[in-house]
């Protein structure tokens, strides 16, 4: 039996911040005290803070590295394996790769990818190659009038496990403000006025074709299998009842704090993006993370685009006026998404949980990862 013994640490419990000693043997946490360990071999933290290993539930980095420029496609292994690095090295042990289906790009290169992402994904964990545990998130663009038949050819892979219902048509949830849709898809793009408005027309009329059919179905097909299901963007109580009917467990970052504070009220996760905490409000001009943290709403953070955004998001709500204290903020990004997809084996510091676990060192209120252990084994 392997056993690491690390010591003078200070460790992010539920509930406080003890200076102690942690015990590791094999993939699992078999000792948490307080005091020092004279043990021969422990290795001293150095007053380093110990935390769980960070789990996202909702990031899209890995299509970055498939698809590093527009028309660009990457080797599949070489991808996922330097996604899977930059994982670890953000201190995320655990993560969703979530992976869209129904590309609201027609000529875009998401869909095709799609299964070469996937198949990677299960590859490299097959073979032992990724450092940290990656799970399938597939985000359901409701819209696309191939989704229902896309999902359903996927929904029996073995590592999904968290499902999105995402409807990104101008003037309702994320781009309520047409101004915003306009900037975002235009520059993402590269369309001319003209062109925006035959993709604006195209994505209202897809919407009312197929968005509520598509929504039901793969919600029916989600609770069929298990599958933890999330909503994306709801912005109205009315988006938040619909979420509530359909079994949905995770709010993905409500767009007002008046969606907030229902889904919070009904039972959902309120998940929140990392980057719009650190940068101090939304991309698109929606309601603000720390907003939410402020009127004690925020139960989840996600990294979305900028994976070591997490961790920094983490520090920086405990060190705000919110009432989150580090062992709260911390709860954000490990225990709490744990608990929202059923994964009871993870996210905490506690004797029979999995050795999944970050040393961080504080520099000028910056965190500093200096050591990652997934399932025991240092992957960073």
């Amino acid at each position: 039996m392997s056993e690491q013994i690390l010591t003078n640490a200070r460790l992010v419990l539920d509930n406080e911040v003890l200076t102690g000693s942690l015990v590791i043997r094999d993939d699992r946490i078999t000792d948490v005290a307080a005091g020092a360990s004279h043990a021969p071999g422990a290795i001293d933290c150095d007053g380093d803070y110990l935390l769980p290993g960070l789990i996202e539930l909702h990031t899209d980095n890995m299509e970055k590295y498939f698809q590093p420029r527009p028309k660009v496609a990457w080797p599949e292994r070489q991808a996922a394996l330097a996604h899977d690095a930059q994982m670890a090295a953000s201190g995320i042990t655990t993560v969703f790769d979530a992976l869209s289906i129904g590309d609201i790009d027609e000529d875009g290169m998401r869909e095709g990818a799609l299964e070469a992402m996937a198949r990677s994904l299960g590859e490299i964990g097959r073979h032992g190659l990724a450092r940290v545990d990656h799970r399938l998130h597939l985000r359901c663009e409701v819209c696309h009038p191939q989704t229902l038949t896309r999902f359903r050819e996927l929904c029996e892979l073995p590592e999904l496990g968290l499902v999105s219902l995402m409807d990104h048509s101008p003037g309702q949830r994320q781009f309520a403000s047409l101004e915003h849709y306009r900037t975002y898809y235009q520059g993402k793009y590269g369309l001319d006025d003209t062109a925006m408005e035959t993709f604006m027309a195209r994505a209202l009329d897809n919407s009312r074709r197929y968005s509520g059919a598509h929504r039901s179905a793969i919600a029916e097909l989600c609770h069929a299998r298990g599958l933890a299901l999330a909503s994306h963007d709801d912005a109205t109580l009315a988006h938040v009842s619909e979420s509530h009917e359909y079994g949905v467990r995770v709010a993905e970052f409500p767009t007002t704090l008046e969606a907030a504070r229902a889904s919070g009220q009904v039972g959902m996760a309120v998940m929140m993006g990392a980057p719009n905490l650190v940068r101090g409000g939304s991309h698109s001009g929606n309601v603000a993370a720390m907003t939410l943290a402020e009127a004690g709403l925020l139960d989840v953070l996600s990294s979305d685009y900028y994976p070591a955004a997490l961790l920094d998001a983490v520090f920086r709500l405990a060190h705000s006026t919110a009432d989150y204290n580090l062992p709260r903020a911390v709860a954000c990004a490990s225990a709490h998404p744990a608990e929202a997809v059923g994964l009871a084996d993870r996210g905490r510091l506690t004797p029979g949980r999995r050795a999944d676990l970050i040393r961080v060192r504080e520099i000028d209120d910056h965190p500093l990862i200096r050591r990652v252990w997934c399932a025991g084994r240092i992957v960073h």
